[in-house]
């Protein structure tokens, strides 16, 4: 429990970072554990309405990949991976549209809506917010994203809702691909100009040793992260995440975090504090 005059403070310090990003686009990548432990699926959406309603235009970005694995596992089908992506063929296209445009997008819009934010969901189809072709024959509908319409999301954040985006994309051929979720926040983000992108892992950040957690490494210069790979400090499964948050720096986003999404208001500590909580890319 906190006196009053605490949660004062708490507020007043708050000011200058909310004076610095209202009005301006942050878009968070929303998956891992997060998006599985409900009260922690509860604290996430309770901050990112509250973002909202304090004049941040936030844009929520979402993958699926243990309910679609789920699913799968429900039909008697294995999951398949290739360098981390999931193998789709055409029914397993159907279930990644049906898990994430539907359970996976209308639970999250409907847990805003039940805290006081506003919400519309999204996915890739919609507005042709997210066109894709095939990357690579061996992974069946996995998509590689050839356009985004950034005017779609642009207009439901005008109207002073958050858009939920769910990373299922298409062709002009009408295919649905499957598209890695943080490949999809860095492309929208760099297409909406954010002012920040916010990825949340299952990981405290960057760190130096990866089983030492108070080696976190808060900042990284982008032209810094070729040494991290050569070094081991980026590997494995970090590598495509590093890749994603270049790419949304180099297409124009101002910073991005990795931040550890298994710690409640992680969103919070990251943008409204001093000393914030993850990595940060510049």
């Amino acid at each position: 429990m906190i006196s009053n005059t605490d949660r004062a403070q708490v507020l007043a310090h708050a000011l200058p970072y909310i004076q610095q990003y209202n009005g301006k686009i942050i878009v968070v990548k929303y998956g891992g554990n997060a998006m599985i432990d409900e009260e922690l699926k509860q604290a996430v959406m309770r901050d990112v309405a509250l973002l909202s309603l304090i004049g941040i235009r936030v844009v929520l970005v979402h993958g699926g990949g243990p309910e679609i694995s789920d699913m799968l596992k429900k039909i008697g089908k294995k999951s398949e991976f290739v360098n981390g992506l999931r193998v789709t063929d055409a029914e397993t296209a159907d279930i990644v549209q049906m898990v994430l445009a539907g359970k996976v997008n209308k639970s999250l819009v409907g847990l805003i809506e039940s805290i006081g934010g506003k919400a519309i969901g999204l996915t890739g189809m919609d507005g042709s917010l997210i066109e894709a072709k095939m990357l690579d024959e061996q992974l069946g509908y996995v998509g590689e994203i050839t356009h985004i319409e950034e005017q779609t999301i642009l207009d439901i954040l005008d109207k002073g809702y958050i858009p939920v985006v769910s990373t299922v994309g298409f062709d002009k051929e009408g295919h649905v691909y499957n598209i890695n979720a943080d490949t999809a926040a860095a492309r929208i983000a760099g297409k909406l100009h954010a002012e920040c992108m916010i990825s949340m892992t299952d990981i405290a950040g960057l760190l130096r040793d990866k089983d030492d957690p108070s080696s976190l490494i808060p900042v990284v210069q982008v032209s810094e992260a070729p040494q991290l790979v050569a070094e081991g400090i980026i590997s494995g499964g970090m590598i495509p995440k590093v890749e994603c948050c270049i790419e949304a720096i180099r297409r124009g986003v101002k910073k991005v975090f990795i931040i550890d999404g298994r710690v409640p208001h992680a969103i919070l500590m990251e943008i409204l504090t001093d000393e914030g909580i993850g990595t940060m890319f510049i």
